[in-house]
């Protein structure tokens, strides 16, 4: 049974994700990237989880999203609480999940109208 509809007006919407891969409208995504719920998705600049710091959720707080989803790759890992830091003192929400499950609650916050940015890592661990 279908529950959602296949886009949402001026939206970016994830279509599909393996473990090698993230499917954005024709887009197909093999490294990590920043996806804004509108404009432009670009790459995020990491590789792997190791290599995180507070400058790659600093880049985030430009976006001026009202939450974060961290989708940390294959597995759950959380990001070291001093890089987190930008978004703390800007008091924007921030969850932590895989990257599966950071997909699909991005595409259900974005059909609720929510101004939500997924920072996804697709690494090999």
């Amino acid at each position: 049974m279908k529950l959602q509809p296949d886009r949402v007006a001026n939206a970016n919407v994830i279509s599909g994700y393996t473990p090698d891969g993230v499917h954005v409208a024709d887009q197909h995504w093999h490294e990590s990237f920043v996806l804004p719920w509108e404009g432009r998705i670009e790459a995020w600049g990491i590789a792997r989880f190791e290599q995180l710091d507070a400058s790659h959720f600093e880049r985030l707080t430009a976006l001026e999203p009202e939450l974060v989803l961290f989708g940390s790759g294959r597995k759950l890992r959380f990001a070291p609480a001093a890089c987190l830091r930008p978004l703390i003192d800007r008091r924007i929400g921030f969850e932590t999940m895989d990257t599966a499950a950071a997909c699909r609650t991005y595409n259900l916050l974005v059909a609720e109208g929510r101004q939500v940015v997924a920072a996804l890592l697709l690494d090999p661990a």
